[in-house]
């Protein structure tokens, strides 16, 4: 088990990184709790692969340092770093049992005896092998191998961290699930440190204590997952994180109040005039705004409603621009005229798409 610093850690594949531009990961400074559950969230290429890499020890980053319970790992190779791995593609011997495949790791280290069978029954039993133990590994299937993957992972009880790489990409989608709650119970029972790596929120979501949001080779926010959804700190985390994810419309703002298009829309928090060159955006989850009957907010043009089952989501312009907002079950909406209110508590302002915080009432 380890606490991870990330001391101004970067990576850049160009000799003498000059702009942002030249580098796959951009410096960042973070520190990460021993027993933790934190995962890396983003889109493809940007930067999260790269990162985890790192901590492991399969890429030595081009500045910065990685520390473990404060011992500088960073030019050290992965087998000195004491962690285990977990990737997308089970790693199974597959002329091996189950038990054997489990056993491994630790025999690899010289454990003999009680000690390995105990250890290696115990995860079984976390992992729901106990059944399969005597079978061999060639002809089970993907989520059974890649519960043995797993098991491989956790059944060293002295491991400092274990990193996940998309673990779930083979896994049949009725079975995801199955095996991300698998793997929470697990966190909870071990206190290991557990970094996993996604493109899906969902996977992020229902994971982790702290999800660590990634762009174009940034950190652009760290937090519980009901941070991200309520206050993003990027206008990226409000398009990435939600579905539909958060509408973002250029605004002008000064003191408690927007205007977009013309319409004034009043905000929770008051803030100085923002101009000066930079983008000014507002963002609100469709959440919070609220579709209504013509006459009763700022009139808005409705151009499609979809039933989602658990809610109804309407696609609406606002002076032209594209909205997404709910729609109340007693509702109902004839022609494409209606209106809009906002819950001005949940709209937040962006400047260079960045949170402004504002001052509060």
């Amino acid at each position: 088990m380890a606490r991870i610093d990330l001391q101004n850690l970067g990576h850049s594949y160009t000799p003498n990184p000059r702009s942002d531009t030249d580098y796959a990961l951009k410096p960042m400074t973070h520190v990460w709790e021993q027993g933790g559950a934190y995962a890396l969230l983003g889109p493809s290429g940007c930067g999260k692969t790269t990162l985890l890499n790192i901590i492991s020890g399969l890429l030595t980053p081009s500045e910065g340092r990685v520390l473990f319970d404060g011992k500088d790992v960073t030019a050290l190779p992965t087998e000195a770093r004491n962690i285990a791995q977990v990737f997308q593609f089970p790693v199974v011997y597959d002329t091996m049992t189950v038990y054997e495949n489990l056993a491994f790791p630790l025999r690899n280290r010289g454990l003999r005896g009680p000690a390995v069978d105990a250890r290696v029954r115990e995860i079984a039993e976390l992992l729901d092998l106990t059944p399969d133990l005597k079978r061999r590994g060639r002809g089970l299937t993907a989520d059974a191998k890649q519960k043995i993957s797993l098991g491989r992972g956790l059944v060293r009880p002295d491991v400092a961290a274990i990193l996940f790489d998309e673990p779930l990409t083979v896994i049949d989608p009725h079975l995801k699930w199955e095996l991300r709650s698998k793997l929470k119970a697990l966190h909870r029972a071990l206190d290991l440190t557990m970094i996993y790596v996604t493109h899906d929120q969902t996977e992020a979501l229902t994971f982790a204590d702290k999800v660590v949001v990634m762009h174009d080779g940034r950190v652009v926010q760290i937090g519980r997952p009901d941070e991200l959804f309520a206050k993003p700190a990027h206008v990226f985390v409000g398009h990435f994180i939600g579905s539909p994810g958060m509408n973002v419309l250029p605004a002008e703002v000064a003191g408690r109040a927007a205007k977009i298009g013309g319409h004034v829309i009043p905000l929770g928090r008051a803030y100085p005039p923002l101009n000066g060159g930079e983008k000014i955006e507002v963002g609100v989850r469709p959440e919070f705004a609220t579709l209504a009957p013509a006459g009763t907010g700022v009139p808005v043009r409705v151009t499609r409603i979809d039933d989602l089952g658990r809610v109804r989501i309407a696609k609406v312009e606002l002076s032209g621009l594209p909205m997404a907002a709910t729609v109340p079950e007693n509702l109902s909406v004839t022609g494409d005229e209606a209106s809009l209110t906002f819950d001005p508590s949940m709209i937040h302002v962006y400047a260079n798409g960045s949170l402004v915080e504002g001052e509060a009432a």
